[in-house]
């Protein structure tokens, strides 16, 4: 799927600007992750792990941890953009990222190309590192920081990081929620012409 395209609800968008930011998106404008399997895709998808690693071990324990974190650096995020503390929230989004994240290394193909490959087994532990310690990296640093913005489309609670130039963007999607917004204004001058 292309970044930034409309979605069906079992979709799944990268276009937020940053994995943990990618990850609270599954809340929108439903639930993503309503099983194991939709997190393996979103997982795959994330680029959090190379393509063709094995998934199998992702259960819904793992989907239980994953909205838990989803929550904290939902809470986290919002009350950062609100300017408010969420000390509970970032002491358990601290804790997720002492473990280790995913460790890649490089390995030969069959052709000589080399593939990025995992140094051992994926855990559950991991991957919840990897997305922590990227909600911190995003919320302690001053200039990535400044970027959040809530989009402004109608119904639309995404966050997403503004990497554009003059930081003007006003929509977690052009495609999505601006093209909404660009519809609705037509609409109301073809009514307003009409009348």
């Amino acid at each position: 799927m292309a970044s930034g395209t409309a979605t069906a609800s079992y979709e799944m968008r990268f276009d937020s600007g940053r994995i943990c930011l990618d990850l609270v998106a599954t809340t929108h404008p439903g639930e993503r992750l309503c099983s194991a399997e939709r997190l393996r895709a979103w997982i795959a998808g994330s680029g959090l792990v190379p393509a063709g690693t094995p998934l199998a071990a992702v259960d819904e324990a793992w989907l239980a941890a994953c909205r838990e974190l989803r929550a904290d650096i939902e809470r986290l995020v919002g009350a950062e953009l609100d300017g408010r503390p969420a000390d509970a929230a970032l002491a358990r989004v601290n804790a997720r990222a002492e473990h280790p994240p995913p460790v890649p290394r490089a390995v030969r193909a069959e052709d000589g190309t080399l593939l990025r490959r995992l140094r051992g087994p994926l855990l559950r532990a991991g991957v919840l590192s990897a997305l922590s310690r990227d909600a911190l990296e995003l919320l302690t640093d001053p200039a990535a920081r400044a970027g959040l913005r809530r989009c402004e489309g109608d119904n639309c609670r995404i966050v997403y990081l503004d990497t554009s130039r003059g930081r003007r963007r006003r929509w977690c999607s052009s495609e999505v929620c601006g093209n909404r917004e660009r519809v609705a204004r037509h609409r109301r001058r073809a009514a307003l012409a009409r009348t």
